[in-house]
């Protein structure tokens, strides 16, 4: 198994659009692309946190495990 990233869902239930949510996260675009796709190997404590108080969720929201 590995981590899966479900901010699409998120994003799309909130119905924010990515260069919204970078804007306010603090983040480019082209970056929470990268998150968002799945394409990243890591990402900081603070930028979840700030994508978690944005989208008003919480870490278990935003990552998972999963077979994708």
């Amino acid at each position: 198994m590995k981590i899966v990233v479900k901010l699409d869902e998120m994003m799309a239930k909130r119905k924010m659009r990515l260069n919204d949510l970078a804007q306010q996260v603090g983040i480019t675009e082209a970056n929470l692309s990268i998150l968002k796709t799945g394409k990243a190997k890591a990402i900081r404590f603070s930028t979840l946190e700030a994508l978690c108080k944005e989208l008003n969720c919480q870490p278990g929201d935003v990552l998972a495990f999963g077979d994708k």
